[in-house]
């Protein structure tokens, strides 16, 4: 099982990251990211799927038209985990 981060964890993490909000409701990091088009935000959501798959560590999301939300939390720690943190890293290296 995966440990949830502590506050002191979870502040150090979303410093290391780029725009990611904590909402502390649902234990849940997430970014809105906007593209020019469909094609650009379905390129990136094929990019991150991969990313996910490979790390084995899915993320919630949504698509309209040039905005993908993607929303990470650990649902077997009851909240943010270092796998959150780190898919995060690796999106935004994917959106650099």
């Amino acid at each position: 099982m995966v440990d949830r981060l502590g506050e002191n964890e979870r502040e150090k993490g979303l410093g290391e990251l780029n725009g990611w909000v904590y909402d502390a409701a649902t234990g849940a990091i997430s970014h809105v990211f906007k593209f020019k088009n469909f094609s650009e935000a379905f390129g990136f959501m094929s990019r991150v799927a991969l990313a996910a798959e490979q790390a084995g560590h899915h993320p919630d999301w949504s698509n309209s038209y040039n905005s993908v939300t993607v929303t990470l939390t650990t649902h077997d720690a009851g909240g943010l985990s270092a796998r959150d943190i780190s898919l995060a890293k690796a999106i935004d290296a994917i959106v650099a």
